[in-house]
């Protein structure tokens, strides 16, 4: 094809390889659109966020930002979700060494990515069981255990090991007690854990089309031979996520990417393979604007220069009939590690928790590996013996002879401010407790362990030897270089 006068130059193999350019065509409707989009992705990405009503309010994170000189444009599609745009003097600081990030009070996530969750969440009453099939970083299973209030649960499944290891970070983070996560190619669910799941969310693997405004490499290495292949996976990927979602359910499918062979293929494949059993549940009234993306079809087809994002594929699937079971998986689960306390061991641990600060619902239960306490989603206790985890819930403790070291992970997701021992830090002094240095507190300390908070957030639970407070915090989350907005 002729190339667009815009895309001439250097940098446009790596951007803009042809054969990209002439799917494009196919896809957009017209050559204005074509230009849109190639302006648009030339443009850099406007960062946004999203409040974590698990540890704050949205009204109270406005209030409590409203010095900060942050313009916070909301996002139509997700009432948590805001555009930020940031005064220059503080572009020095990275948003993720503010203190409300490091303390949990936002996620740092794509617009264009809280879709895909408002659209499940839109389709049905709360679900007990979610399954997250390609859950790294977080974002989204973040985002969802915040409209479950930490209920239920969700089974957070990570393929690439390297990224289950910030799964997990995020999750802590934002004081999250309600997942388990596992480690597998997400074919297998469909055999495993046949008709589990009320919801399943499969963002899946894609050739990361739409993200070239945040990466301006993400084409570096596109061939339609490539894509062909990645569909076939996202085929795989779609049909097992059907096959573990129960009767009445919702799938939401999603991608990063624009060509309709990773999308609306995909989708079609699986309506064409199961065409009684499901229905596709049309997306036009999802938010207002809805309707500049929403295909025939009905699902959201999001270019980057509808709304001044990244571009993002949406289908949400209603799962109307069972389906013929796929053959028993051939692996072996293991024997699993964990035992339930006791109804008088559970009673000693929660007693001994209270006293510390730290609380938790019925929804959350105490189980016991070695020298280990923790707590476990009630919700997924059905599922035990027939996949293999990784991390089930919160590791509350470590018990020793003279009672508990409560875990710094707990404490973010169960400890109350208003505990009698708690200790308000100032800036500063919280300033030191992220970069892992001890505290000398200028008023008495009220006990010899304290709950340290800041914001009235709780960032840490510390002994107290003699008039300081001992560094606990976890040294893989130590910080240096500037924080805050000092």
């Amino acid at each position: 094809m002729q190339l667009p006068e815009l895309c001439r130059g250097p940098t446009l193999p790596a951007r803009f390889p042809e054969a990209f350019l002439d799917l494009m065509q196919q896809t957009l409707p017209d050559e204005a659109s074509l230009q849109a989009f190639l302006a648009i992705s030339q443009q850099p990405l406007r960062r946004s966020l999203r409040v974590n009503t698990l540890k704050i309010s949205v009204a109270d994170f406005l209030r409590q930002t409203a010095d900060y000189g942050w313009q916070l444009t909301p996002i139509p599609w997700c009432a948590e979700g805001f555009w930020i745009t940031r005064r220059t003097e503080d572009d020095a600081l990275p948003l993720g060494s503010v203190a409300e990030h490091l303390s949990g009070l936002f996620y740092i996530q794509e617009a264009s990515s809280m879709l895909p969750v408002t659209a499940l969440f839109n389709a049905q009453p709360q679900p007990e069981r979610v399954l997250d099939v390609a859950a790294a970083p977080g974002s989204k299973t973040t985002q969802m255990a915040a409209l479950m209030n930490n209920e239920g649960m969700i089974l957070a499944n990570e393929y690439a090991a390297s990224r289950v290891k910030v799964l997990h970070a995020n999750i802590s983070r934002c004081g999250i007690s309600n997942t388990a996560i596992t480690h597998f190619d997400g074919r297998v669910f469909g055999a495993a854990l046949p008709e589990t799941f009320d919801a399943i969310l499969l963002d899946a693997p894609c050739s990361g089309e739409g993200v070239i405004r945040k990466d301006p490499d993400a084409l570096r290495n596109w061939t339609l031979e490539s894509t062909q292949e990645i569909a076939a996976t996202q085929r795989d990927l779609i049909d097992s996520a059907f096959h573990a979602l129960k009767p009445g359910g919702t799938l939401i499918y999603s991608t990063c990417t624009l060509n309709m062979l990773e999308n609306q293929q995909v989708v079609m494949w699986l309506c064409q393979r199961y065409p009684d059993a499901l229905e596709i549940e049309p997306l036009a009234d999802l938010f207002p604007g809805a309707e500049q993306a929403v295909t025939p079809e009905g699902f959201l087809h999001v270019f980057p220069q509808l709304f001044d994002s990244e571009g993002f594929f949406v289908a949400r699937l209603r799962k109307t009939a069972g389906v013929a079971p796929l053959p028993t998986p051939g692996y072996k689960v293991g024997k699993f590690p964990f035992s339930p306390l006791s109804r008088k061991d559970a009673q000693t641990v929660i007693h001994a928790a209270a006293k510390s600060g730290l609380h938790w619902q019925d929804n959350l239960t105490l189980w016991q590996r070695d020298k280990e306490i923790w707590l476990f989603p009630a919700a997924v206790e059905p599922l035990i013996g027939q996949v293999r985890f990784s991390r089930i819930g919160l590791k509350l403790a470590e018990t020793f002879n003279k009672g508990y070291r409560w875990q710094h992970e707990a404490v973010i997701a169960l400890a109350r401010p208003d505990s009698a021992n708690s200790v308000e830090l100032s800036e500063s002094e919280a300033e030191e407790w992220y970069r892992g240095r001890d505290i000398w507190p200028q008023a008495p300390l009220p006990r010899d362990e304290v709950l340290v908070t800041w914001q009235q957030q709780p960032i840490g639970l510390a002994k107290k030897v003699g008039a300081r407070i001992k560094n606990s915090y976890p040294r893989e989350l130590v910080r240096d270089g500037k924080l805050f907005r000092s």
